[in-house]
């Protein structure tokens, strides 16, 4: 039986007029004990209302009493919620989960729960349909009520806001059939199911490289195999389809599917892909989700209705009623690294909550991290791999620009390869795509009287300006502010300028040399959410879009059939800075740019502007040596003794006071172990030494893969009490170093 399965409503004896212990969603040790009053009866995983401190919190019930306080002294159980209990894998991994990060029980608990809304049942609502009753002749059917009524006769009843929308008439108009008769209304019960996938209909027809990989993964799936199995791929390979077969073997044993991507801006295409395969959208679950449909998800999660689950990070820690396979997609991803809280990377833990399980892992990816990569090299991880483009599309042709010896003109940005390439491709009704990670018009904003730089109050950054908005902005904090007229250090009017360039300003730039083409600005300031992404594809499929300029918004997952050129202005951008994975997120991510032109029957081709030219990241990129790039990276990091080959901490230390924050770096200094197979580097300033108002400082732990990691820095923090203004972050394998 599956372990899902095999924990019961009731996986421990029920207590009545006992006490139970209750783990609540805040940051504590542990759980706290609380009475069962008598008639109430309450087993492990039961969601319930306690009180705590004057006020009343959900919890769950974690087991059996600690003992720990009289029970003359307990208070009791308030209630206990009618939902499903939260299964005992899940209540595993919310406690491996907190061990592993260094994180209190119930801040990992947080996490899985929805908010007290989700634990009630929603209120009956109406749907509405078509009546029995003919159209008579007195009957004033408007063109509003006869699209209406053409929009019933399609199909199954409708809720009011769907229906209105459908036929693009106001609520007032179906109201007014309902008088008429013509239409009904009928209750239902508040949380109807989300509809079922139907796993039957066949998929589109697979490459025989494609369906070796699916069959290996549907054959792990119908057998209840665990373990985690990288699906290496080349951009276009089809990997999407591939994967897909795994989830309707999923679905075919009755068991709930969770696909995690990482940006919600890559779910629009996405889900369009997956109503054409299982003729019904998955339920979703991210930031962007509404408050009411978040409410329902949850529910529909918990009680196994929702099937499939596509979402971010965040989405793994739903309380799956019986999950049976997780797929990462972009496994690779910064994106899947949760950098506040309760800090963990989504692709590890999906990992964990897989073995927890014993149900199949799918990591995805055209560029797998080098962590995956040596566990697929040491037996850890199967790999399936899909060595070419679906449908006989080729990889992009590479070029690189040498912009020491083909500069762009001054206060211009493209070099004059990049600009005949891109005259040749609106000449022959192509589109293409400029790619610059930076958002905004520029980077830095200073005064040419001074030299004064405008920076964020609360941050140690630059102010960027956003000329479209007319505003600077801190992409760290959030703080905004409008641009300014005169300096604000020597008070001299227009002498503030614009340095560098952000896609804004190379938008403006393009505007200048092609203005006939038609040009859309895509970054994450610009698209907000997967349907405005989901109409931008469509524009560009329609071909209402020449060019495309954007960020890494628009690098990863879109399928763009008319796409063949793609000019990367900056590849040089994050290759440096001392960030142990700045080669391999500067690999990975203009593989994926790259790997948007040319995904038909068209060829594409790719221009690297840079200034380093020999950079081992930009030959391999020019040599398509993916394997070579990741040999010599993984054999770097081999003898640096670094990761996957050590394992790294990181303690953030933050107050809003530098005196209080260098203080408690001290006190830790001096009790920090002491060994010789351990690192200890710090205290040191953040790069960003202030951030949010609050004062940064930052050790760094270096250990073996052997060592007991965690257990050591519980032992190193324990013996130090920090002053009240100061908090302590701990990201057990840090992927960034700001």
């Amino acid at each position: 039986m599956p372990p899902d399965r095999a924990s019961s409503p009731r996986a421990a004896p029920a207590e009545e007029g006992g006490r139970v212990a209750v783990l609540l969603p805040l940051p504590l040790a542990g759980a706290y004990d609380y009475a069962v009053p008598d008639g109430l009866v309450v087993g492990p995983g039961d969601y319930v209302m306690v009180p705590l401190g004057g006020a009343r919190h959900v919890g769950i019930v974690w087991g059996p009493a600690t003992g720990e306080v009289a029970a003359a002294r307990l208070k009791p159980i308030e209630r206990r919620y009618d939902v499903p209990p939260m299964p005992d894998v899940h209540r595993r991994f919310v406690e491996r989960v907190a061990a592993y990060t260094v994180s209190p029980p119930g801040s990992v608990l947080r996490l899985s729960l929805g908010s007290s809304a989700a634990l009630e049942p929603a209120a009956p609502g109406l749907v509405y349909r078509r009546s029995a009753q003919p159209v008579a002749a007195g009957d004033r059917v408007t063109p509003a009520r006869a699209r209406v009524l053409a929009v019933l006769e399609e199909g199954p009843a409708w809720a009011l806001g769907d229906l209105a929308r459908a036929a693009g008439v106001g609520n007032g108009v179906i109201h007014g059939l309902v008088e008429l008769g013509l239409v009904e209304a009928v209750p239902v019960p508040g949380d109807r199911p989300p509809p079922i996938p139907d796993w039957r209909t066949p998929g589109p027809v697979l490459s025989s490289e494609q369906a070796a990989a699916a069959a290996d993964l549907t054959s792990q799936q119908r057998d209840g195999r665990p373990g985690t199995v990288l699906l290496d791929g080349v951009t276009g390979s089809g990997k999407t389809e591939v994967y897909f077969e795994a989830i309707a073997a999923c679905l075919a044993a009755g068991r709930q599917a969770l696909v995690l991507v990482p940006e919600i801006a890559l779910t629009g295409q996405w889900l369009d892909r997956f109503q054409r395969r299982f003729g019904v959208p998955p339920v979703e679950w991210h930031s962007e989700v509404a408050s009411g449909d978040r409410r329902r998800n949850w529910r529909a999660v918990a009680t196994g209705t929702a099937r499939v689950v596509v979402g971010a990070r965040s989405a793994l820690f739903l309380p799956y009623a019986d999950l049976g396979l997780i797929v990462v997609d972009e496994e690779h991803d910064g994106a899947f690294k949760q950098e506040d809280g309760v800090i963990y990377h989504g692709r590890d833990m999906a990992v964990l909550r897989g073995h927890l399980a014993g149900i199949p892992v799918v990591l995805a990816s055209a560029t797998p991290s080098l962590e995956t990569v040596v566990n697929v090299d040491t037996g850890r991880y199967r790999m399936v791999h899909l060595p070419d483009r679906h449908g006989g599309a080729s990889l992009p042709d590479i070029q690189v620009i040498d912009l020491r010896r083909h500069r762009p003109e001054r206060q211009r940005w493209l070099a004059p390869p990049l600009v005949q390439a891109l005259t040749d491709t609106l000449a022959a009704g192509e589109q293409s795509l400029l790619f610059l990670n930076r958002r905004g018009y520029a980077p830095l904003t200073l005064c040419r009287a001074c030299g004064h730089r405008l920076e964020c109050p609360s941050c140690t950054a630059w102010l960027v300006e956003h000329r479209l908005a007319g505003r600077l902005q801190c992409h760290h904090c959030g703080y905004s502010t409008a641009l300014p007229r005169t300096c604000p250090a020597c008070g001299e009017e227009d002498t503030l300028a614009a340095c560098g360039p952000g896609v804004e300003r190379l938008a403006e730039e393009v505007a200048a040399r092609f203005p006939t083409a038609r040009v859309e600005l895509v970054a994450s300031d610009t698209l907000t959410g997967p349907r405005a992404v989901e109409a931008l594809v469509e524009r560009v499929g329609r071909h209402e879009v020449d060019m495309l300029i954007g960020t890494q918004v628009v690098a990863k997952g879109h399928h763009f059939p008319m796409l063949t050129l793609v000019g990367v202005v900056d590849a040089d951008l994050g290759l440096h800075g001392g960030d142990l994975r700045a080669g391999e997120r500067t690999f990975q991510l203009l593989s994926q740019v790259a790997g948007r032109a040319g995904r038909a029957e068209r060829p594409g081709v790719v221009y690297l502007q840079t200034i380093e030219p020999a950079h081992p990241v930009i030959q391999a990129l020019a040599r398509g040596d993916r394997d070579g790039f990741l040999e010599a990276e993984i054999d770097g990091r081999r003898q640096a003794h670094m990761p996957p080959f050590s394992r790294l901490a990181a303690l953030i230390l933050s107050s809003p006071a530098a005196a209080d924050v260098d203080r408690a770096a001290q006190m830790l200094a001096r009790a920090a172990p002491v060994d010789r197979d351990l690192t200890v580097l710090g205290p040191a300033p953040a790069p960003l030494s202030v951030l949010r108002g609050r004062h940064r400082r930052r050790f760094l732990v270096n250990a073996p893969r052997t060592a007991p990691l965690q257990a050591i820095l519980r032992d190193w923090l324990a013996r130090v009490r920090l002053p009240g203004s100061v908090r302590c972050q701990v990201d057990v394998d840090p992927y960034g170093f700001l």
